[in-house]
């Protein structure tokens, strides 16, 4: 394959994924949890490093392109861990957080203040997998992608 449909494949899986995410988000209602968010900017990232690279020659962008994917990977494997309860998440994520909410707005009757989303609960899952599961693995295999479009040199 050629560095540029690998490279195609890469930032395309990771704008799906997003896509994806919104899509659960917006069309089918689930709410996303703060770690759900940080998983969603490493592919942002790894959109903009991608439209980058089909522009620009050398090795540099496809391997920062890896890095993005493993860094959502990462956040979803520790992601996957809390909601299995495997290990405790951050104390704003798990046990429910008005962080950034000023006095006044949750005092304020007319404000609805909505309730935060916990990370530590399975709240869609298909065969045993949950979104952050399917993305850790999703975002493993666009890691690969990347560090095969790393080893092409661009003529």
């Amino acid at each position: 394959m050629s560095r540029t449909t690998l490279i195609l494949l890469a930032a395309g899986g990771s704008a799906a994924l997003l896509a994806a995410a919104f899509g659960f988000q917006h069309i089918g209602g689930y709410a996303p949890c703060q770690m759900c968010l940080w998983q969603r900017w490493p592919h942002a990232a790894a959109v903009v490093i991608g439209l980058l690279a089909l522009l620009l020659k050398g090795r540099t962008l496809p391997w920062l392109g890896a890095l993005a994917a493993l860094a959502t990977a990462a956040i979803a494997a520790y992601h996957s861990g809390v909601e299995r309860k495997w290990w405790p998440g951050p104390a704003s994520c798990s046990s429910g957080s008005i962080e950034g909410l000023s006095v006044d707005q949750l005092l304020d009757p007319t404000i609805v203040v909505a309730a935060p989303v916990p990370c530590d609960e399975i709240v869609w899952q298909m065969f045993g997998l949950t979104m952050p599961n399917l993305n850790l693995f999703a975002s493993l295999a666009l890691a690969a992608v990347w560090v095969m479009a790393a080893q092409i040199r661009r003529r």
